[in-house]
């Protein structure tokens, strides 16, 4: 069985791919932080905020927490395909086990503990052909 989606049949994510990109962009940020903290002090006095992966990843659980249990379960069951846990035809299952795994609507702090979240995330669009590259911000 092929993990590609039938180009025939539209697939609805249940998220904008435009949500779902400003998502991964936050995601990516927050992991760049983390590793140039780890590695070196890049804290710019002016704009501590802007350096301060705390901060940020605050930021992203925020854009996630506002996001309705549909929205968030969508996440959750994008990013488990993008991680290889299922493929895209198994897209139903998946997402029936997101909301799930969500019912205590604390997928926030789920998905900001992944270390490759913004990865997965975007492995995950990427599969039902929507190259994050290609959305528009």
């Amino acid at each position: 069985m092929s993990d590609r989606p039938d180009p025939d049949q539209e697939v609805d994510l249940g998220i904008s791919l435009e949500t779902i990109a400003g998502i991964i962009d936050a995601a990516r940020a927050v992991g760049e932080l983390e590793e140039e903290g780890n590695n070196e002090d890049v804290q710019d006095e002016e704009n501590e905020d802007d350096n301060d992966p705390d901060a940020l990843a605050d930021t992203l659980k925020g854009l996630i927490d506002e996001l309705n249990e549909d929205e968030q379960a969508s996440l959750i069951a994008l990013t488990w395909i993008g991680r290889g846990d299922y493929d895209t035809t198994e897209w139903a299952e998946t997402l029936r086990l997101a909301k799930e795994r969500n019912e205590a609507g604390t997928a926030a702090e789920y998905l900001t503990g992944m270390e490759l979240f913004g990865d997965y995330l975007s492995e995950g669009v990427a599969a039902f052909g929507y190259p994050v590259e290609d959305i528009a911000r």
